[in-house]
């Protein structure tokens, strides 16, 4: 390959690291949720119409503070609904997307995916 065609290549592939990482413009996409855990929880929640935080932690794999932090950050945001109940004397808190929410994660998906047919079209 030329050095040229590497040049062109390595440009691309930068571009879109940076349109990923917050360097790039991507207008109308909501960065909090590039972050794994928060992309996880609102993933989950688009599929599951409610999520307990013991599913959620048990779902993702995750400790209590970090699921506790990273869902605050989507309920501030409003992208997550969080809900506090008891069943019993047993406190219980589940999660829902909010329509905000849903929006954010179809523009994430649609960034992604024009993400991937730029890579596919500069090879």
């Amino acid at each position: 390959m030329s050095d040229s065609a590497t040049a062109v290549k390595f440009n691309a592939a930068l571009s879109t690291i940076r349109s990923i990482s917050g360097g790039g413009a991507a207008e109308g996409v909501n960065r909090l949720i590039y972050e794994r855990v928060r992309l996880a929880i609102v993933s989950a929640l688009a599929v599951q119409k409610t999520l307990s935080f013991s599913e959620l932690k048990s779902l993702l794999d995750t400790t209590d503070g970090n699921l506790s932090v990273h869902a605050r950050k989507l309920e501030e945001a409003g992208l997550v609904k969080c809900k506090k109940t008891f069943d019993k004397r047993t406190p219980r808190t589940e999660y829902s997307l909010t329509p905000q929410g849903r929006r954010t994660l179809d523009q994430y998906l649609a960034h992604m995916e024009s993400l991937v047919k730029s890579m596919k079209h500069s090879r």
